[in-house]
């Protein structure tokens, strides 16, 4: 079902999305981030089905911003890249990337830092850039650097990485995963601000 006025890729506006948009409470009105698959869709509203399960609705603003997400190699991730990272701490007590996103050139210093990240819940986020990088056993280990400390990281074996590229509203259709940042309503209905759209059947792993 094709949806109207597409929405063309906002850079600034994705990277707010994606990994810098803290996690809210629903019931204070706050950004809250939404991970689900579309199962309906027209032009102004969808329905979610959420990763905890829940079935919810969306309503879709005139402006709302919108981007793809696109799985790529290991190799993009070099001294010198600045990418986010959703980390876990591992069995070792350091931390573990659960996945890590690639920002384009044009985006670099988007959310720059190391804060809380509501994947798992004991996930943190670090927007940085990278400083060094070792091939090791257990996967690739990243020295981060940013305006307030540096973070050492392990990209395990089989860690999602992803890079942003440019969605529009014709592909929030039924099967889509989608991630969101938005704010829910009086009504219940959640209104989101962004949505990045996984490309050709990705989840959004953020």
């Amino acid at each position: 079902m094709k949806l109207s006025v597409p929405s063309l890729f906002s850079a600034a506006a994705v990277a707010a999305a994606l990994l810098a948009a803290p996690a809210g409470q629903a019931a204070d009105g706050k950004p809250e981030h939404v991970r689900g698959t579309v199962t309906a869709a027209d032009a102004g509203a969808l329905t979610v089905r959420t990763r905890e399960g829940a079935t919810v609705k969306m309503s879709l603003p005139e402006k709302l911003r919108i981007s793809g997400l696109a799985a790529i190699d290991l190799a993009k991730i070099a001294k010198g890249a600045y990418i986010g990272t959703a980390a876990a701490p591992g069995p070792d007590g350091t931390l573990h990337a659960q996945e890590v996103l690639v920002f384009p050139e044009r985006m670099r210093g988007t959310g720059e830092g190391h804060r809380k990240w509501d994947l798992t819940p004991d996930s943190t986020m670090t927007n940085a850039g990278v400083e060094a990088v070792v091939d090791g056993v257990k996967g690739r280990v990243m020295t981060l650097a940013y305006k307030d400390g540096k973070q050492r990281i392990t990209i395990p074996p089989g860690t999602p990485i992803v890079t942003i590229v440019k969605a529009d509203r014709s592909m929030l259709k039924p099967g889509a995963h989608i991630f969101a940042v938005a704010r829910k309503g009086a009504d219940g209905a959640y209104v989101p601000v962004r949505i990045s759209i996984g490309m050709n059947g990705l989840v959004p792993p953020m």
